[in-house]
């Protein structure tokens, strides 16, 4: 090996090692501007450490609806809108009744997914109001779908019914819901729903 190979090894040898450091110190000044737990967690994601996602229990709801409004065929798929009329919930922070006026504009996109758009009023039991929306997504098999809506009572587990609540309120008791993201788990019922929502820690 002639003296200009080997200063060109030495130098790619020299680049890896540079490269090395600073990606560690990256990670490390990452944690630092974190600080506390948080960076622990920064750094635990920067050294491939595993980081916990945790939930607890924010609510359950029930939503009674009244039957389906029934548009049909639209640009995206078949349009149906599904009116509130009531319902209630309870959690350990917060308990309730749905208020009527809401709905459910439904989506059944051409590969058989449900898309959900969700707009309801809550009214605690302290009087306090609350908005809530979500997205979400069902899909399952057709005889699953052809049992609810003949009004039986079908295994939650046997499809796929998923939402992304989110809340607005001016309440200084409830605020703490502007503030969180929760995930909810719905289950059909003949003339409603329930949906089981988590708050994601």
């Amino acid at each position: 090996m002639d003296e200009h190979e080997g200063c060109i090894n030495r130098r790619e040898v020299l680049k890896a090692t540079v490269a090395s450091l600073v990606a560690g110190a990256t990670g490390v000044l990452a944690g630092c501007a974190l600080g506390g737990a948080a960076g622990d967690r920064a750094a635990s994601i920067a050294t491939g450490g595993e980081t916990v996602m945790d939930s607890r229990l924010l609510m359950a709801v029930k939503i009674a609806a009244a039957p389906a409004q029934m548009l049909g065929a639209v640009p995206h798929g078949r349009r149906s809108i599904v009116p509130v009329t009531g319902g209630e919930f309870e959690g350990p922070r917060l308990r309730g009744k749905v208020l009527p006026g809401g709905g459910d504009w439904l989506l059944m996109r051409s590969d058989g997914v449900l898309e959900l758009d969700l707009r309801i009023t809550l009214e605690t039991d302290d009087r306090a109001l609350i908005y809530m929306t979500f997205q979400g997504l069902r899909h399952g098999p057709a005889d699953a779908f052809a049992a609810l809506g003949r009004g039986e009572v079908v295994d939650p587990a046997s499809y796929y019914f998923r939402t992304l609540p989110r809340f607005e309120t001016s309440s200084e008791t409830y605020a703490f819901l502007n503030r969180i993201i929760t995930v909810g788990v719905g289950e059909g019922r003949p003339n409603g729903a329930v949906h089981k929502i988590e708050e994601i820690l």
